[in-house]
């Protein structure tokens, strides 16, 4: 009976130990998916964003893959992009320097939204004012606008929210410092 006991509480111990590395390695597996996701659809999305805002993507509905429908029409620079009074206008923008910092985060395997600040900042714009409008541009605003006028760096305070498995920016706020 004493070996039987023993042998018993052996097999109980490895076999409580082996479903706890499978827990570990599968919420860490899980956690890995949903960060590169969710950096990719922040990267990816805010760039989208910032190409639209500039005038390099002509059409506004890439921004659909990244951000919610409510999302995209509360957000004041966008509006007023697509309204035609964006500050990049008058500018052909040919490419951006866009970096995206983000803060820290923790999201478990069945966690549907997750909240977190980052950072975007566009040190450089490679572009020029428009040929047509060009004297009119510098007769207004100087010698200086010749090229784009630089980007807000901002920090954001962005939700994201899993929908159908994939994840999708929610809101962006940006925190004032």
């Amino acid at each position: 009976m004493k070996y039987l006991r023993r042998g018993v509480w052996y097999i109980a111990g490895r076999l409580f130990l082996i479903c706890l590395i499978l827990a570990i390695g599968m919420t860490v597996f899980y956690y890995a998916m949903n960060l590169t996701n969710l950096q990719i659809i922040l990267k990816d999305g805010m760039a989208a964003r910032a190409k639209v805002i500039m005038g390099i993507e002509k059409d506004d509905t890439v921004l659909e893959r990244y951000f919610q429908k409510a999302c995209i029409s509360s957000d004041a620079a966008l509006t007023s992009a697509l309204g035609g009074s964006s500050p990049y206008a008058d500018y052909n923008v040919r490419g951006i320097d866009h970096r995206l910092t983000m803060g820290f985060f923790w999201t478990w395997p069945w966690d549907s939204t997750v909240r977190l600040t980052i950072e975007e900042s566009i040190p450089r714009i490679d572009g020029r004012v428009k040929g047509t409008r060009a004297d009119e541009v510098i007769a207004q605003k100087g010698a200086g606008a010749l090229y784009p006028p630089e980007w807000t760096n901002a920090k954001y305070r962005v939700g994201l929210i899993r929908e159908n498995g994939q994840w999708k920016i929610r809101s962006l706020t940006q925190m004032n410092e």
